[in-house]
């Protein structure tokens, strides 16, 4: 008995191993699939990684073009913007200049026309007061002139008629001198 009790120990042994040992690759072959997937949601991440880590450097150098390229067409839309507001500018510019230029004409006008009329009046005012205009005045002084000259001749006295000397007695006369 004791042979097979030890028989029966050693049984229950084997058994025992045998009952632990399939359970741990049971457990094993359940366990792989999850370790297997484990593993490739591992390299999914790190295949994601890398990939966004290449794309990001992709985006950025797409980035830089494309910020040059909006730089470049600032620069052109700016000269083309500047160009078109000083045209604006310019023409702005020139008809405000051109009515400055015919309100101050028609001021100029209007001046003349106020100083002509207040010429006028002064005029009439000082004619019915009596004084005389710069033209009656000339022609005072034309008249006083000419009733001098006529004064001068008139008092003048009449040159006794000499004896006309022929051009030899006046040819001698001159070299007796």
């Amino acid at each position: 008995m004791v042979k097979k009790a030890t028989k029966k120990k050693v049984m229950k042994k084997r058994v025992v191993k045998k009952a632990q040992a399939k359970p741990a690759a049971s457990v094993g072959k359940i366990a792989e699939p999850v370790v297997d997937s484990a593993r490739e949601i591992w390299l999914a991440g790190l295949g994601a990684f890398s990939f966004a880590q290449n794309e990001s450097g992709k985006i950025i150098e797409q980035g830089n073009k494309l910020f040059e390229k909006l730089v470049s067409e600032g620069v052109k839309l700016e000269k083309k913007t500047r160009n078109v507001a000083e045209t604006a500018v310019d023409d702005i510019k020139d008809g405000v200049e051109s009515k400055v230029g015919a309100v101050r004409k028609q001021a100029v006008d209007n001046w003349d026309k106020l100083e002509n009329i207040f010429e006028d009046r002064v005029a009439r005012v000082l004619g019915q007061l009596g004084v005389p205009t710069a033209e009656d005045v000339n022609k005072l002084s034309e008249r006083v002139q000419t009733l001098s000259n006529k004064v001068t001749a008139m008092t003048k006295p009449k040159a006794t008629t000499k004896k006309r000397t022929t051009k030899k007695a006046a040819a001698k006369k001159a070299a007796a001198k």
